[in-house]
């Protein structure tokens, strides 16, 4: 493991890092070399993890907290991926409402691990359409002022701030996005990429394959505030275990209740961070539909879909909103239940379900600043 490269790709929920992961990763094998990925979530049962590992990639997973708290079980899971791949790049997405990051995961890393790791600069991914609407540039829903604490701060340590999703943009709607993040986050390199369509990623990429991170104090963060602000975040994993007796349309089943929760969450008054739900076919050989929602009046979207209808598959739920984490159990159990309904013969047995508030990060170390 000695020397290998290791990238952070951070950003708000719903940025798009785990398609930006799966891209970086296919450039880099395409070019020899070795990676392993980290995955890191709240809880367990991670859409992220399944979606990488049914594209080939050796994929280690974080639950129950984030990298800055559970530090030493990062440093594990690159020994696992070592041991199992060998990789010479490691690229870790940490959870989608962390911060702090340089303090408490690349510093550590690099003052105690500096002889196996060489550190690229930390890239924060940003929702063009969420920064927009965080900032007052434009209307619609938004997060409470704690929740936004979170989002700036993330913008704040980057090294690189990566506009993602330039698709969905206009030339005025991308000028005022460029002036506002210029001027209040002015030490941060910009790039503009759509980690969907693959437009402006070469450039990113090879800057965050070659450069190294450098050192400068880390910026100040207010726990309390910090603590607060994931705490006002409802968190929901849950696995459901789907069968009919006679082959169904699972890409249909997935996009019918990604619309259930959205007009559920959005009636209830629940604002949508991140919607993430898979399908894997019992029989589907890597096979896997995946859905996204990441705003309240964003249409669901079908990423990957089946190729063939399935008689039996697992249901992966990812849901993150700012409401009660109760809103959103009673949100999935409802709408399950009218899928069982709008389609005939199918049957949903959930067997796993865990809704909670994000406890206080407590990082295992915090370094304000590194003299190398």
């Amino acid at each position: 493991m000695s020397g290998a490269r290791y990238i952070m790709i951070g950003g708000f929920l719903g940025a798009g890092k785990t398609t930006a992961v799966a891209k970086l990763a296919q450039r880099l094998t395409r070019q020899g070399r070795r990676v392993g990925l980290i995955t890191n979530d709240q809880g367990s049962q991670l859409v992220d993890t399944a979606v990488l590992r049914s594209r080939g990639f050796a994929t280690e997973e974080i639950a129950g907290g984030c990298f800055c708290c559970r530090f030493n079980s990062l440093v594990e899971a690159a020994q696992r991926l070592s041991v199992a791949a060998t990789p010479d790049v490691f690229i870790a997405e940490p959870v989608g409402s962390c911060t702090d990051l340089v303090a408490t995961v690349t510093y550590p890393l690099r003052r105690l691990y500096g002889d196996r790791f060489t550190l690229a600069p930390l890239s924060v991914l940003v929702d063009p359409v969420r920064a927009l609407r965080v900032f007052g540039v434009e209307e619609g829903g938004n997060f409470s002022e704690r929740v936004r604490y979170i989002y700036r701060k993330q913008l704040e340590e980057a090294n690189l701030i990566v506009i993602n999703k330039t698709d969905v943009l206009d030339d005025s709607r991308r000028a005022a996005l460029l002036r506002m993040l210029v001027t209040q986050f002015s030490r941060a390199d910009l790039f503009e990429v759509s980690a969907r369509t693959g437009a402006g990623l070469e450039a990113w990429f090879e800057r965050i394959a070659a450069e190294r991170q450098g050192t400068c104090p880390v910026m100040e963060v207010d726990y309390t505030i910090y603590a607060d602000g994931e705490g006002r975040l409802g968190w929901l994993n849950g696995t459901v275990s789907l069968s009919a007796s006679a082959a169904f349309d699972g890409n249909q089943v997935l996009a019918a209740l990604a619309a259930e929760l959205q007009q559920r969450l959005s009636a209830g008054g629940a604002e949508v961070a991140h919607l993430k739900m898979t399908l894997n076919p019992e029989a589907g050989l890597g096979d896997l539909a995946v859905v996204n929602l990441v705003r309240n009046d964003f249409v669901p979207e079908l990423s990957q879909r089946l190729a063939d209808p399935l008689e039996r598959g697992q249901l992966i739920i990812n849901l993150r909103a700012e409401a009660a984490p109760e809103t959103l159990a009673e949100a999935v159990t409802a709408g399950l239940q009218r899928c069982r309904r709008a389609f005939p013969g199918l049957t949903a047995t959930l067997e796993h379900l865990e809704h909670f508030r994000p406890g206080k990060p407590t990082p295992t170390h915090r370094l304000a600043a590194l003299t190398e």
